[in-house]
């Protein structure tokens, strides 16, 4: 895939503009940013351009101001980590569109950089209007997606500017798309993919695909008491579909369809609620009493897993194996990511993983930069995994 989408790097940028979407959606309290990862990711793109003479205008949404200008949704006070990310001053445009954002767009000097305001501050950006996209790609050259977190998503930034403006992808895009297709298109073999979370029915498709690229799946977390009964397994107090046990019973089947092994819990630990350090019990799944939740995998668990990560070249994690936000609740979670990072410094495994639940309890556990590769895309990473087709990529694709 990444071989058939272009870049910028043998491109003459001297003296254009460049349009370029990155995802300044990070985590911000009190004016403070939480978590620059994001800010770093989109830091290659934009200093090439620099570096070539060109000028960079940057878009971005950031939350959910639902069309209207909102001021704890602007960009603005982004615009000192920007500066010190770069090492170079970032100028700021109180539009994305109209007259000002035009005239601050064209009063640019080579290898300087502006920001424009909140994309989504304009209906027309969620709703992916084409006169939104001809003015935000107004006195712009070119246009640059480096922004796979978003690509899932048909707005005006993502796929209606492709009609206006030649495309091309970010560095970064092209670092997520790599990994990716490492996992599920030539992955060293054995592979194997965990699944954990709470709910079945928001990775049906997921599943589904990752059976017919996998030779293992680990199912954990809540997800895997809704397997669990439909195996006729009583999984007392805890939480499970049961809309979801035939629909379980029919993806266990595609598994073995596609030789593809499913790693259910053998055993779980168990409590009486989510309170953190409640009692617990670790029990084998047969003895899990009617009051009690399983709330993490128990000790045999564990070692199933071990065992299998082991016998793996590849690895793609997607969702926490227990309540990991409630210790004790986390130590399965904890320990199988020292495991894996362990493996991955050691060059033994390559490990992928990615979503919010994920990035947060591999965080918790303090191994993230130790993996392989850790994604911040989210909706993207996952659709991506089920097989989708992402507007943001198609958009680049046909526009090249």
């Amino acid at each position: 895939m990444t071989k058939i989408l272009k870049t910028i790097t043998n491109e003459d940028l001297y003296n254009k503009t460049i349009l370029i979407r990155v995802d300044l959606n990070v985590p911000v309290i009190n004016g403070l940013v939480k978590d620059n990862t994001r800010i770093k990711s989109l830091i290659p793109s934009v200093m090439q351009i620099v570096k070539k003479n060109g000028k960079v205008v940057i878009c971005s949404h950031f939350g959910r101001p639902n069309g209207k200008k909102v001021e704890k949704f602007s960009l603005k006070p982004l615009l000192k980590i920007l500066t010190k990310e770069f090492g170079m001053d970032v100028k700021f445009s109180p539009n994305c569109v109209g007259e000002e954002a035009l005239f601050k767009k064209k009063r640019l000097k080579n290898g300087e950089i502006l920001l424009l305001e909140n994309l989504r501050f304009y209906p027309g950006e969620e709703n992916n209007d084409d006169e939104f996209a001809k003015e935000l790609s107004s006195g712009c050259d070119l246009y640059v997606n480096d922004a796979f977190s978003c690509s899932h998503r048909k707005h005006a930034s993502i796929f209606g500017i492709t009609k206006f403006l030649p495309s091309f992808s970010g560095f970064h895009l092209i670092k997520e798309i790599d990994a990716l297709e490492k996992v599920l298109k030539k992955p060293k073999k054995p592979v194997v993919s965990i699944i954990g979370g709470s709910k079945v029915s928001s990775k049906i498709k997921l599943i589904n695909n990752l059976s017919k690229k996998m030779d293992y799946i680990i199912i954990g977390g809540a997800m895997a008491n809704t397997f669990l009964a439909s195996l006729g397994n009583n999984v007392g107090n805890s939480l499970y579909e049961k809309n979801f046990i035939s629909v379980a019973k029919e993806i266990l089947e595609v598994g073995k369809k596609h030789n593809c092994q499913f790693i259910l819990p053998k055993d779980v630990v168990i409590s009486n609620g989510f309170k953190k350090n409640n009692k617990n019990l670790n029990v084998e799944i047969a003895n899990i009493p009617s009051n009690m939740m399983a709330l993490d995998i128990g000790h045999d668990t564990l070692s199933q897993i071990q065992d299998t990560i082991l016998k793996c070249r590849t690895l793609l994690w997607n969702g926490p194996l227990g309540a990991f936000e409630f210790k004790p609740f986390d130590k399965g979670t904890n320990l199988i990511a020292n495991f894996v990072s362990e493996l991955s410094k050691q060059k033994k495994l390559i490990s992928v993983a990615g979503g919010g639940d994920t990035i947060s309890a591999l965080n918790n556990a303090g191994v993230t930069d130790n993996l392989s590769y850790v994604s911040t895309a989210g909706g993207a990473f996952l659709e991506w995994l089920e097989g989708k087709s992402l507007p943001g990529i198609s958009g680049v694709l046909k526009n090249k």
